[in-house]
């Protein structure tokens, strides 16, 4: 059996190159069909954007533009080609950013990345990603489906349920944050049900320490990462080299110099930014808003693509805890809302091998229950719990950052 999906995966990277280039000024020329990106290229000629250094000079789409766009355009802001009435779903993720799913052969290119995680025809996957508006679920899922494996949709929470079905229908992967897989084994063990059957992980939506990868693979399970977005599906998986994440086929990857377009040096970190060959939602140089960098070489495992280092933190301040995004503003809502408090900063990190956030905050004097409004507020803002600490006045640095991510990297 091959342990590679197709031989694209292992063509040489010139081919790659020459291949891909090739179709770039046809995938341009589509997307500017769409009225968005007619207005966002504007004065853009498809039939030049042949290389890297052409495609490097046409200007960037950053998230935020895509949610002032589709409250000027709903619901996609003029970016998508396919109508929404043809689509196979609308979807929603935090911010809140709108996204459709088309029909399709492995629509959201998925499966690359479940087949080196080791999934094959006729295993059964267990997904705890989300399936209630947002694309997490669909996306993983699809990719299990093309590979040919039946999925029991989890979902989040209901944690002892999801441990009955296990028990019950006995998953060889699982599918889902890294975080929640290590819950659902806590459960199992506490409980005395049986989820032993898992063997094989594909993690995505929260970052992997090398510690929680080592706990998980002595409790049985060889956890992998990939790499997604709900505007361009999965952007990069790792394969049993665990030796950086390979680019998937489907799009062109570049990192920039943060808030730029401008590409920086071979191994020099900075912001991922991808085109991909969607037909129904097409992206032109997406800034993603994380950092990383390209790794030079091959990977040992044969797939020829660039890789790259997977996760380094966030371009901007934007972090993502417990697989949901939390944004500055959403900091600044909470002191709109507590006119009491003046500097805020928001503290992430890791305890017990779970993502943690504490809200420090400067108040000159503080009624006794104002921590636990704050953290109320917290909570209703981001849809996660946090810890709510209130300082002295001046006590927290003044260097401007909101978030203040201390997640250990890798």
């Amino acid at each position: 059996m091959s342990p590679h999906y197709d031989s694209l995966e292992t063509r040489d990277p010139a081919q790659r190159d020459r291949e891909q280039f090739a179709k770039l000024p046809a995938m341009v020329a589509h997307a500017m069909k769409a009225s968005g990106w007619a207005k966002h290229l504007a004065g853009i000629d498809a039939a030049s954007v042949t290389s890297g250094a052409a495609l490097a000079k046409l200007p960037v789409m950053r998230k935020s533009d895509i949610v002032a766009l589709q409250k000027e355009h709903p619901p996609f802001g003029g970016l998508n080609v396919t109508p929404p009435g043809k689509a196979k779903r609308l979807l929603m993720s935090p911010g809140p950013i709108f996204e459709p799913e088309g029909y399709g052969d492995d629509w959201w290119g998925a499966a690359r990345a479940c087949f080196a995680a080791g999934m094959r025809e006729g295993d059964i996957v267990h997904n705890s990603f989300a399936y209630h508006l947002t694309p997490g679920g669909f996306i993983l899922e699809s990719g299990a489906h093309k590979v040919g494996c039946a999925v029991i949709p989890g979902g989040v929470g209901n944690t002892e349920q999801q441990t009955d079905a296990i028990a019950h229908y006995k998953p060889s992967a699982y599918i889902g944050t890294p975080d929640f897989l290590k819950i659902l084994l806590d459960t199992a063990q506490k409980t005395g049900k049986d989820a032993s059957s898992i063997r094989r992980g594909l993690v995505s939506g929260a970052a992997l320490p090398a510690s929680l990868r080592e706990e998980l693979r002595g409790r049985g399970v060889s956890v992998l990462q990939c790499y997604a977005t709900a505007e361009l599906g999965v952007i990069a998986y790792e394969s049993a080299a665990k030796d950086g994440m390979i680019v998937n086929e489907h799009v062109l990857l570049e990192i920039v110099r943060p808030g730029t377009g401008d590409p920086v040096a071979a191994g020099e970190v900075g912001e991922v930014v991808v085109t991909s060959f969607n037909p129904d939602y097409p992206m032109v140089r997406l800034a993603t808003g994380d950092l990383s960098a390209i790794l030079a070489g091959p990977s040992p495992c044969g797939r020829t693509n660039i890789r790259i280092k997977g996760w380094m933190g966030r371009a901007d301040q934007t972090a993502k805890i417990k697989g949901m995004f939390v944004h500055p503003k959403q900091v600044a809502e909470v002191a709109a809302r507590h006119p009491e408090l003046a500097r805020l900063r928001l503290v992430v990190g890791r305890a017990a091998e779970q993502d943690t956030m504490t809200l420090m905050a400067e108040v000159g004097s503080a009624a006794g229950t104002l921590a636990e409004a704050v953290a109320a507020t917290l909570q209703s803002v981001t849809k996660l719990r946090g810890e709510v600490r209130l300082v002295a006045p001046g006590s927290l640095p003044n260097d401007g950052k909101v978030i203040a991510d201390e997640r250990p990297v890798g």
